[in-house]
């Protein structure tokens, strides 16, 4: 029976491949995720620039380019950081699951 907490803790070539694919799901996730906010605020300068009348509209007295920026950024940002938060301990936590047999 194959024991995989002592193959990762004594690394051997079972336990490295472990972690390997392990810190390789990490950055596929990290990659995913980040591609998502590039997109987006990537794309603000874009729209603004086909659409010139959205440049000036104006919401509770402040410009729509303000408040994507000021504001739905940061939100964006702060969904993106909490859902690789919670995708990553998922990882982890598989990771886990795995080494506990």
């Amino acid at each position: 029976m194959v024991r995989t907490r002592v193959e990762v803790q004594q690394q051997t070539e079972v336990g490295d491949a472990m972690v390997r694919g392990l810190v390789r799901a990490q950055l596929g996730l990290a990659l995913r995720i980040a591609v998502v906010p590039v997109c987006l605020l990537g794309a603000i300068p874009v729209v603004l620039a086909l659409f010139p009348a959205l440049a000036g509209l104006t919401l509770w007295k402040v410009r729509v380019p303000w408040i994507l920026l000021g504001f739905v950024s940061y939100l964006l940002l702060l969904v993106c950081a909490w859902l690789y938060v919670f995708l990553a301990e998922r990882n982890e936590q598989d990771f886990t699951d795995l080494t506990d047999d």
